[in-house]
């Protein structure tokens, strides 16, 4: 036979009062409605004070008080911000003084090159692939190539290598250019490659050996840059989604085992929440000391909202 099962009673249940209670949201943090017809400020400052709005403000706090300070703001940025058209605004935040290292990898060079050579960049690979003409640009391998093979002979890392060759090349879209634009800005542009993962790791002009030198030579000073953010200094990442995460915190622990750094705000920038950047950048690094953000959105939107803010309220 079936056995009943007596409900609870919910007579006996013991309330309290919602005055006593702990609340997260509170009208005091609502978005006023008429600061919507302000200046930007008056916009950006009136979002609400809840999640990643707060993060938001309070990392540009963060950041105008890193420069004020004379403490670095280290970017490691991915290809997919130069290729959502995000170039010109790094560029300004760099003559601003808003970036003093830029790290990328290798896909980001490339990229970065074919902006500065031909003003245009990233092949459709679904229609390229079919034919096994995906990422054989002569022009690309060649000048990339060349680059990274006479920084070799100089002892020059790879970031700095392709930036004097563009620059001294004059190429028609320079001014588009992170890396050449930080070569002309003495701003340190390092680029940490994975073997295999670039399109002119396949061009007939490659060197390992040319490769790994220099590439190895910026993660040196890529370590150099990450060892001053000690003490309330910047690092962001920006749509990298392995590749750099994993290089800072390689960088993280040489410099800590050799000197100790600690204290700094650390902020991820992305279209989806990934493991690396989440876990490498944003959380174990600041666990001692300092504070992480993770702020999630469309590129093309967040970062020239967080690189307006920026700039405005640091003019205030």
């Amino acid at each position: 036979m079936k056995k009943d099962i007596e409900p609870v009673d919910l007579s006996k249940i013991k309330t309290i009062s919602i005055k006593n209670r702990e609340h997260k949201t509170k009208v005091k943090d609502f978005m006023d409605v008429e600061k919507l017809s302000g200046d930007f400020m008056t916009f950006f400052e009136g979002l609400p004070d809840i999640l990643k709005a707060k993060d938001l403000k309070e990392f540009v706090n963060a950041v105008i008080k890193a420069k004020k300070n004379n403490k670095p703001i280290v970017l490691a940025c991915g290809d997919a911000v130069i290729k959502v058209g995000l170039s010109s605004i790094l560029i300004k935040l760099m003559k601003e003084g808003f970036i003093s290292a830029i790290a990328m990898q290798g896909a980001g060079a490339i990229h970065d090159a074919e902006i500065a050579l031909i003003g245009e960049t990233s092949e459709d690979v679904a229609v390229s692939i079919k034919d096994g003409s995906f990422g054989m640009a002569e022009e690309t391998g060649n000048f990339l190539n060349e680059a990274i093979i006479a920084g070799a002979k100089e002892n020059m890392g790879m970031g700095e290598a392709i930036g004097k060759k563009m620059v001294e090349e004059k190429l028609p879209f320079n001014e588009y250019s992170l890396l050449a634009n930080a070569y002309e800005l003495d701003i340190p542009a390092t680029i940490h490659v994975a073997i295999g993962t670039d399109t002119i790791h396949m061009h007939p002009k490659v060197s390992g050996e040319a490769l790994g030198k220099t590439s190895h030579l910026d993660f040196r000073k890529f370590a150099s840059c990450v060892k001053e953010i000690s003490g309330g200094g910047v690092i962001i990442n920006i749509a990298s989604a392995v590749i750099l995460p994993e290089v800072f915190l390689k960088a993280l622990s040489v410099t800590r085992n050799i000197y100790g750094v600690e204290d700094f705000t650390a902020c991820n920038f992305d279209m989806i929440m990934h493991y690396r950047p989440t876990e490498n950048v944003v959380k174990r690094p600041t666990q001692s000391g300092g504070k992480g953000y993770n702020i999630i959105g469309h590129l093309e939107i967040m970062i020239p909202l967080f690189a307006k803010a920026l700039l405005e309220k640091a003019r205030i």
